[in-house]
């Protein structure tokens, strides 16, 4: 059974906190940014960091690309006001995409990062 917190966090089994790209490009095509609380790491004495995952088609491929990382001061996806892209709509990593559209792979890999992120089980 779901608990609330759950299903506030992954209704319907989507991600609420992350924001979906695809530069239609090859290697590092999919970059999802983990948003909310959870997604952004302080540190004493330092900046906030914002964390990503940038990864192929295929991450756990042993070709595949699944790269982690983090952004200090801000979203890597915002412009110099602070705004992500509508979903459609481009920036420097590709065109925002729902979660629906990352193939199975990717899906996986950000669930797993999410759920981790989140302290879900």
């Amino acid at each position: 059974m779901k608990t609330n917190r759950t299903q506030r966090l992954l209704p319907r089994g989507i991600p609420r906190y992350v924001r979906c790209y695809d530069s239609g490009g090859s290697g590092d095509r999919f970059t999802v940014c983990f948003t909310g609380k959870a997604g952004v790491n302080r540190f004493p004495g330092g900046p906030a960091e914002y964390c990503y995952r940038a990864m192929s088609a295929a991450p756990f491929h042993p070709q595949g690309v699944g790269l982690w990382g983090a952004t200090p001061h801000h979203h890597c996806d915002v412009n110099k006001w602070g705004f992500p892209p509508a979903m459609g709509r481009r920036c420097h990593l590709g065109r925002r995409i729902p979660f629906s559209q990352l193939p199975e792979d990717c899906r996986k890999l950000v669930l797993r990062d999410y759920r981790e992120i989140w302290r879900i089980e």
